[in-house]
């Protein structure tokens, strides 16, 4: 039998490699792309060029995406990503050393939880189920068993080790004995960094979803500053957009997915509500514990943020049977619970697929506990209020593909075609009129026109999101003075977090992470910092220090 030459193989193996980072639309031998990237293109690369082969993710058609936007993909030197993406020989159970996230002195041991494509699910060892994080496989933050104590390194247990620290030599054995230890050659040295930050605005690639961190998804490069980038999500409004370094492995080219098998999530397929704090709850709802709900549910599938909100809505009633009350058994759905009459009583709600079913289902539910304009599908600031006719066609710039809703008084029963089986599973006995609820439609394209340049300000605008120019409006320390702190914006708070004291500088982005604006700095108290931000006790009372000095106005 004859063998294969290995120099044919790896050319093979280029050969399969699919990213549209140069814009190519079919398989592409790697060695052309680097002869492009130093602006030498043979022949061949440019028949690639012209071949019909698309990139296939499920209903997602990057080739599609592109020429409907009129984008470009970002090169693939732009990014910390090896040309072939390292393979993944990990296996579930496997232990390893890894970097704990939330405080990244520490070295610990961590078991590998999951798998997807090139990335592992990992979580420390001593640590609950809540702080799993993921890394790539060949990341520098993961090493073998051994690596630490062989460079001189001692093992740490995590960030809000479960036991008492006198404890952890002996849980150290416990957990390594017996143990399967991921082999050296499984791991892979991590690639160079770009020599500086290519990037330009408008560039598409693909990029981790930082809230839900299991998730990549299709991304655009929103603005560039220095060695930094914002990341827009398409179709998010902003929400889950943020700024990173130009050599983060959270970023990707266009097309990694369909290489490593990790699944592309489309543009819009999940769904997202925001909660309104500033208004008022209703007779049913304490107000306090909405004032401790997070400031969103999702993004993630309709029916899961369904049952978030309803379930949001009966933990925060003062009686739980008041708000079961209004609903009826629903199918398909997720299941929500509450107690009451010293039981619990759980109930399926109805199925839903889209953001106007999820909308339409809250209006009613909010509307008979009296708390209307409680959810919506964006962000909500203080002064929000819903958009009158004339406002209309100016609101309609200001967002990406889908509708915008604002949840007026009440609910039009028209507002969608097949709504019978919705209606049905709020309780009829407990519904009230209703009214009118205001919404835009339309998909628009991500760049205005394709004669436009890539850095030219109306475009980028669009693809910005708004909370870039919050970003750079942040930056007058003018504009924190005199303000109602229960009004900043999550760039006011890191601002403040920063002016208040220069030695807290660096725990700045965890507010953005956390997405702690003014109403939620206020409610913050030194354990809830240190339990759910990963705050050193140092640190944490710094900052209660200066919350308490801001409340009483002294800052």
């Amino acid at each position: 039998m004859q063998k294969s030459d290995p120099r044919k193989d790896e050319k093979t193996k280029a050969k399969r490699l699919k990213l549209l980072g140069q814009g190519y639309t079919t398989n592409i031998d790697w060695n052309e792309v680097r002869k492009h990237k130093y602006g030498h293109l043979s022949e061949s690369a440019s028949q690639y060029q012209e071949a019909t082969d698309i990139l296939e993710l499920g209903h997602f058609t990057w080739d599609k995406y592109l020429k409907e936007t009129c984008s470009v993909p970002a090169p693939v030197h732009c990014f910390k990503q090896s040309y072939t993406p390292p393979s993944n020989e990990f296996k579930i159970s496997m232990k390893l050393e890894a970097q704990d996230p939330r405080n990244t002195t520490s070295t610990c041991i961590a078991t590998v939880v999951g798998l997807t494509g090139a990335r592992l699910r990992l979580r420390l060892d001593g640590s609950d189920n809540k702080n799993d994080f993921w890394r790539l496989v060949d990341s520098a933050e993961i090493q073998p068993i051994g690596n630490c104590e062989k460079n001189g390194g001692m093992l740490q247990p995590p960030l809000g080790f479960r036991l008492n620290a006198s404890s952890w030599p002996m849980f150290l054995l416990k957990t390594l004995n017996g143990a399967e230890m991921a082999p050296i050659r499984i791991f892979h040295k991590e690639p160079p960094s770009p020599s500086h930050n290519f990037f330009k605005m408008g560039m598409k690639l693909e990029a981790v979803d930082r809230k839900n961190p299991h998730f990549i998804c299709p991304a655009t490069i929103g603005e560039v500053r220095g060695s930094e980038v914002l990341v827009t999500f398409d179709g998010w409004r902003g929400a889950f957009d943020y700024w990173c370094r130009f050599d983060s492995r959270d970023i990707f080219p266009v097309g990694w997915c369909s290489l490593t098998g990790d699944n592309l999530q489309p543009p819009g397929t999940k769904v997202c509500i925001y909660l309104n704090k500033n208004g008022s709850p209703g007779p049913h709802l304490d107000k306090k514990k909405v004032q401790l709900l997070p400031d969103h549910f999702g993004p993630a599938r309709a029916s899961v943020v369904l049952q978030q909100a309803v379930q949001a809505c009966i933990d925060c009633a003062y009686h739980q049977k008041t708000v079961f009350s209004f609903l009826k058994q629903g199918h398909g759905g997720e299941v929500i619970s509450a107690v009451f009459d010293r039981e619990q009583h759980t109930l399926n709600l109805p199925a839903v697929n889209s953001i106007t079913y999820v909308l339409r289902f809250l209006e009613k539910l909010c509307h008979n506990l009296r708390s209307d304009n409680l959810f919506g599908n964006q962000p909500f600031t203080q002064t929000h209020l819903p958009l009158t006719t004339t406002e209309y066609g100016h609101s309609r710039d200001r967002y990406l593909p889908g509708e915008s809703f604002v949840l007026g008084k009440s609910l039009t029963r028209s507002l969608e075609p097949h709504s019978d089986s919705m209606d049905s599973t709020l309780n009829p006995t407990n519904l009230v009129s209703s009214s009118q609820n205001l919404r835009t439609h339309g998909y628009r394209p991500l760049v205005p026109s394709c004669g436009l340049p890539l850095g030219t300000a109306s475009a980028v605008r669009r693809l910005c999101s708004r909370g870039s120019d919050r970003y750079l409006e942040s930056r007058d320390a003018s504009r924190l003075t005199g303000r109602d702190p229960s009004s900043w914006t999550v760039e006011d708070v890191m601002q403040f977090v920063r002016e208040a004291d220069p030695q807290l500088g660096p725990h700045a982005d965890l507010f953005r992470k956390h997405e702690i604006d003014g109403k939620a700095l206020l409610l913050l108290r030194s354990d809830m910092m240190m339990k759910y931000m990963g705050l050193k006790l140092g640190p944490a009372l710094k900052l209660s220090f200066h919350i308490d000095r801001l409340k009483q106005g002294k800052f």
